[in-house]
């Protein structure tokens, strides 16, 4: 006699919630939602990018595998095995690669999603949760929300001790620099475009996620007066706009648009100040925006107001790798890493 799939997900799901009801403690995620977690949490899977590297930095030993496996290049940057983990796919966002039997056959103990609060992903938590007997929760994955995150996954894994360690840096790191920022009068904040794309004309609107830590320094975004994701505009649109910044993580971009007629009028080309993100072992400005982007506020801050954050970054940049990314960088990989090469 053949089962059909509705009905073999939902024996699983049966089973596998009978197996956690007897022992399960409630957490409220940041949506809201009552999530029963298993006293003993020992494979989680990420539903995103954001998710896999946040659970990466506090617990690598509890994350089943990367939705997209790094790149070698990345992976020296990364803890000992830590690209030995499988790709296991991704539940949200675009492309999302995985499916129920898929996440079933990985035997989770828990799903986590971070990233952006809406009735979307609230609904799909709902729907994976009762179609697979898996419990999933939603946090927060706003920038100013990282601590906040940490200790809320702290609390979904057990590691709450690891877990504010890591959230007592990320407090600190944002008041440190907040509190400088705050003192910058408005005419002494830079306007910076943010370019994407390999001809630099893919940027981020007002509110996008994508430019959160920047808009966070205070920088005027100049897309912000529109507001969503990311969006494509024209060589001349950002010649009206002549930003004093241009921040991007297209190294070819980078080098080429110093040398290019069609953007030499440009205030930031004119001055020297196009700055190519660091990307090793993640971006730091975002793709994907996480906790990596901590690191990055330093390195921001700093190419935006130099005169108010003369720390090396070298010693700041070793600090961070060793306690969230759990190895220890030589001296010419940080160069590497500062000078945005792969």
């Amino acid at each position: 006699m053949s089962i059909d799939r509705r009905t073999w997900l939902a024996g699983l799901a049966a089973a596998s919630l009978m197996q956690r009801a007897a022992r399960a403690a409630v957490v409220t995620d940041d949506a809201g939602r009552n999530v029963a977690i298993p006293q003993k949490i020992e494979r989680v899977f990420p539903a995103g990018p954001p998710a896999s590297i946040l659970l990466y930095t506090l617990a690598p030993d509890l994350l089943l595998g990367w939705t997209r496996r790094p790149e070698p290049a990345a992976c020296t940057y990364l803890g000992a095995a830590a690209c030995d983990k499988p790709e296991v796919g991704r539940l949200t966002g675009r492309g999302n690669t995985t499916n129920l039997e898929v996440l079933l056959s990985l035997k989770p103990d828990l799903v986590i999603d971070v990233g952006t609060i809406n009735d979307t992903y609230v609904s799909l938590a709902n729907r994976v949760q009762q179609q697979t007997g898996v419990p999933y929760a939603l946090l927060d994955g706003r920038f100013a929300a990282v601590a906040q995150s940490y200790r809320k996954l702290g609390k979904l894994t057990g590691r709450q001790g690891a877990a504010e360690t890591l959230a007592r840096y990320a407090d600190k790191t944002i008041a440190t620099i907040k509190g400088r920022i705050d003192r910058i009068p408005a005419d002494r904040r830079p306007r910076v475009y943010y370019a994407r794309g390999p001809r630099g004309l893919q940027t981020g609107l007002g509110g996008s996620i994508n430019v959160e830590t920047i808009e966070f320094l205070g920088a005027d975004n100049v897309a912000g007066a529109r507001r969503g994701g990311m969006a494509t505009v024209s060589v001349e649109q950002v010649l009206a706009w002549n930003p004093d910044v241009i921040v991007t993580i297209e190294p070819a971009f980078a080098a080429s648009v110093r040398n290019d007629p069609v953007w030499a009028p440009i205030k930031a080309v004119k001055t020297g100040r196009v700055y190519l993100s660091p990307r090793l072992p993640f971006g730091w400005v975002d793709f994907p925006p996480s906790v990596n982007r901590l690191i990055g506020l330093w390195w921001l801050a700093k190419a935006l107001y130099p005169d108010r954050f003369p720390e090396d970054l070298r010693p700041i940049t070793r600090d961070f790798y060793q306690q969230f990314y759990h190895m220890n960088p030589t001296d010419a990989q940080i160069d590497r890493v500062l000078a945005g090469q792969r």
